[in-house]
């Protein structure tokens, strides 16, 4: 294994450890940053500016043109071109994420999001009763807030009142109050957007007073111990009798546990949490909810509801602020949920003109085309390799897996942590099989080959790592030495079918679509690879795989978490959260399952391309 480069990101302090020549787009994707990329990475916007700060990062060519000879001096870079050669430490400015959050949120699309969320906060100083004024608690508050009090508000709203003489925060949830407070408790005002993934769960924690994101927690969704796909869980609510209870029973308690890791965090109580949104799979929601996903699993796969669903903490079993409101996305059918309106909404696909797909690479994949002012939408199961599932030595994202793999005299991988290889992860595996296709090791059915049929420009040290094994053949990636159980870690054939069945899977429910609305692959304007791992995936791996169209590479753009970023925008402006029920009128959900040419295109995408 090639010496790796320790790469820091400030303010944070996230450390991630790279390739020599990684570019530091890829570092910073690594450690979390979601940096614009207008041009698609081609160094002509000067949207991805970092300045590094400590260690040589040399000057490279399209830098020299985007950037002012002060500003190169000053350490600035473009994080698409500019190369890791040694450790370093680099500043990210905010102006160079994708979806920051502040108070006026700049999309890439140009449009502006202006805070306005649901819940506020107004400070009140009431006048106090006297022998004059004989009006009721409640009378005096409702006169001076003009919004209706809530009976959870009445119970305890004497002693409230009374506690700093009648100077109190209301808490304000469109036209009622759900909360009272005694002083000036304006400045404590939070609300949590979450992606409920069928494998894990990401919450971010948000100011609702100034918008800023205040600290990102995620954990493995712990349904993934009753099943790694959505079809075992709704099975389970199917034969079982207290399956749903189970299964909403922890996921529930691993919210709450995700809600109580980022008030800790940050020194907040969970009691200020007024406002949750939640965005996932229409399987993922139903059940958090509390809601039977049986119909899911019967023809013709109705979801039990579509539009907004609004509740309460209390009633969904969440342990911020009981009458804090829980919005639920809406759905748009049986497998394509409120995850992908949300990732519409982050992205503005609804208010495009050029013909541009949105794909979420994970266990559930949806995509999403727009074009000519329509939406159509389907979703696919791809299954979990992507997240390392069912790869033998797979493992999720995390110290000790293989995230890059690079054949060139001999196998070069990156290893999450500087530690010794433990597993693959998704990356790494797309990486593997992309790479190998290339060195002509694999051919196009996905077969390695035996080592007398590899080319005689095959060098050594590559040919040597075929293993044949019962009939066929496998690929030695790390050599016992260099493993942290003291065994090689290895690829697998049976590996490779499993990521031919994920990647058949989206690149067939894409070729659909584009061949529904008249298109080819050339007339995309852009591809948007969404997910927390699509961020991920190297765009020239995707694209030898065939997981996305045949487009030049400068039209991929990675837009990261969407199915986080949607409920961040909804939570954060009701303008927003309008807008995501306007979406759901407008798409169309394309069902593959009643397509007769869905099996005929997923057996095609089997292949993989050639060269």
């Amino acid at each position: 294994m090639h010496k790796e480069f320790k790469v820091t990101f400030e303010p944070s302090g996230r450390t991630v450890y790279v390739l020599p020549g990684t570019i530091l787009l890829e570092a910073a994707d690594r450690a979390g940053f979601v940096i614009e990329t207008p041009c698609g990475g081609m160094g002509t916007c000067g949207k991805c500016l970092v300045r590094v700060t400590d260690g040589d990062c040399p000057v490279c060519a399209h830098s020299r043109k985007v950037l002012s000879d002060d500003q190169l001096a000053g350490g600035m870079r473009l994080a698409c071109q500019c190369k890791v050669e040694t450790d370093l430490t680099v500043e990210v400015p905010e102006s160079s994420l994708f979806q920051v959050g502040h108070q006026i949120l700049q999309s890439d699309t140009g449009e502006t999001v202006v805070l306005n969320p649901d819940v506020k906060k107004r400070f009140l100083n009431l006048v106090p009763p006297s022998r004059e004024d004989g009006r009721s608690d409640v009378e005096r508050l409702e006169a001076a807030s003009d919004c209706a009090v809530d009976l959870a508000v009445v119970r305890d709203l004497p002693s409230i009142l009374r506690e700093q003489d009648f100077s109190v925060t209301a808490t304000v949830l469109r036209d009622r109050i759900v909360r009272v407070e005694a002083g000036d408790k304006t400045d404590c005002l939070y609300g949590m957007a979450f992606d409920v993934g069928t494998t894990t769960l990401v919450g971010t924690l948000i100011d609702l007073v100034t918008g800023a994101d205040m600290v990102v927690v995620s954990c493995m969704n712990p349904q993934t111990s009753f099943g790694d796909d959505v079809v075992s869980r709704i099975k389970k609510c199917r034969d079982e009798a207290d399956g749903l209870s189970q299964l909403q029973g922890c996921i529930v308690e691993a919210v709450n546990a995700l809600i109580a890791d980022a008030a800790s965090q940050t020194g907040i109580r969970t009691d200020d949490i007024m406002s949750v949104a939640l965005s996932g799979n229409t399987a993922m929601q139903q059940i958090l909810c509390g809601i039977d996903p049986k119909a899911l699993g019967e023809i013709p796969f109705v979801p039990v509801f579509r539009e907004t669903l609004k509740s309460t903490c209390s009633r969904v079993g969440l342990t911020a602020h009981a009458c804090g409101e829980v919005m639920v996305f809406p759905q748009i059918g049986g497998f394509v949920g409120g995850d992908t309106v949300a990732g519409i909404l982050a992205t503005g696909m609804d208010r495009v003109e050029a013909p541009v797909l949105l794909v979420d690479v994970g266990t559930n994949g949806e995509i999403v085309l727009a074009h000519d002012g329509r939406l159509i939408a389907t979703s696919v199961a791809a299954g979990p390799a992507f997240e390392g599932a069912r790869i033998i030595n797979g493992m999720r994202a995390t110290t000790g897996a293989i995230e890059k793999v690079v054949l060139n005299h001999d196998v070069e991988v990156n290893i999450i942590g500087d530690a010794k290889a433990s597993g693959l992860c998704g990356t790494g595996l797309i990486d593997a099989v992309s790479a190998l296709l290339r060195s002509g090791v694999m051919d196009e059915t996905g077969r390695i080959l035996d080592p007398d049929e590899l080319s005689a420009d095959v060098p050594n040290a590559i040919r040597e790592r075929v293993v044949p094994t019962d009939g066929q053949n496998d690929f030695v990636l790390v050599h016992r030495d260099e493993t942290e159980n003291g065994e090689p870690l290895v690829l697998y054939q049976k590996d490779i079918r499993e990521l031919q069945l994920a990647n058949g899977a989206i690149r067939a429910g894409i070729s659909i679509l584009i061949q529904m609305e008249g298109l080819t692959p050339d007339d995309l304007h852009e591809v948007l690879l969404a997910g927390a791992f699509g961020n991920f995936i190297r765009r020239s791996s995707a694209l030898r795989i065939g997981m996305l169209p045949a487009v030049p590479a400068e039209r991929i753009r990675f837009v990261g978490n969407t199915a986080s970023f949607g409920a961040k925008r909804a939570l954060l402006s009701s303008d927003e959260a309008e807008r995501a029920e306007q979406i759901l009128a407008r798409v169309t959900h394309v069902d593959l399952s009643l397509r007769p040419d869905f099996q005929m295109e997923f057996g095609a995408a089997m292949l993989f391309p050639e060269e």
